[in-house]
């Protein structure tokens, strides 16, 4: 029995800094024991970190940052930043227990980025890739406006220098607090990407957790193949909007990527430590399109 093992089961001697993880615990140096909010097993944080935050137990897979997927995805050094400077205004003068101009604000500070996305060139074993990684840490990966506009760029970005694309979802949907602006964003990218797939280039999706509302409804699901993470929810309404339209009961699985897989919406299901192997496996299969 392992020393986490041995400690999850002498529940008195768990030391105090063990909470239920989200972002804010996972990025925390102070947390150095992390449990498990599926299977309840301790960790301790660094291997946890080694394992690409995946539980070594039952395999759930922990939220992360946008920073550790360029970390686990990439060839080192090779990330090439689009667009770090572009941040959101506040068209709507938009106010509701806090400014939206502050909430901005408090995000950035917190998270270190600009806005819930990053874009850049890439390489995967020496392929190069236009990607876009979404930060649900930033107003839970929501659409505002820059978020389309950086995805926007980034895949012109893409079909002028003839590259694949690969964009990582985990979003709540669109930013309420922009109003139809954030909306626009859904066509506003789709239409880009229209030109991009019109130059023969391949678009890859992976859909991570959460992937909800208009993004779902746009790019998320318009990916030549559509990857995604083991048990993550992907939806467009909430499961009680549904329930309560339909008057019937949903699946306890419904709106999971095993679920979607099942009944034909995503392509494939793969875990966080093979998303690189078969990014590259796909990247390798597409290669005449790049010609």
């Amino acid at each position: 029995m392992s020393l986490s093992q041995w400690l999850v089961q002498k529940r008195n001697l768990l030391p105090n800094n063990v909470i239920k993880v989200d972002y804010n615990v996972l990025q925390s140096p102070n947390n150095l024991w992390i449990k498990c909010n599926q299977c309840n097993l301790l960790m301790y944080h660094k291997v946890l970190s080694a394992n690409h935050k995946v539980c070594p137990q039952c395999s759930y897979h922990f939220p992360t940052s946008s920073q550790d997927r360029i970390k686990y995805l990439f060839d080192v050094n090779s990330w090439e930043s689009f667009d770090i400077n572009l941040s959101s205004t506040d068209p709507l003068g938009f106010v509701d227990k806090k400014l939206y101009s502050q909430r901005l604000i408090d995000m950035k500070i917190k998270t270190g980025l600009s806005d819930a996305v990053q874009t850049g060139i890439a390489k995967i074993n020496n392929i190069s890739v236009a990607c876009g990684i979404m930060d649900f840490r930033f107003m839970g990966g929501s659409m505002g406006s820059v978020v389309g506009e950086k995805l926007t760029r980034l895949v012109e970005k893409a079909t002028l220098l003839r590259l694949p694309l690969i964009i990582i979802c985990a979003s709540g949907g669109a930013r309420m607090q922009e109003g139809m602006l954030s909306l626009m964003q859904m066509a506003k990218v789709s239409s880009a990407l229209h030109r991009h797939n019109e130059s023969v280039l391949p678009y890859f999706t992976v859909l991570t957790s959460p992937t909800t509302g208009g993004v779902t409804a746009s790019f998320a699901m318009l990916g030549d193949l559509i990857l995604a993470e083991p048990q993550a929810v992907i939806a467009f309404a909430g499961r009680r909007v549904i329930e309560q339209t339909i008057k019937e009961d949903l699946p306890k699985n419904f709106q999971t990527s095993e679920y979607l897989f099942k009944h034909g919406f995503i392509d494939l299901i793969v875990p966080r430590k093979q998303l690189r192997s078969q990014l590259n496996q796909l990247l390798l299969l597409y290669s005449n399109s790049l010609r």
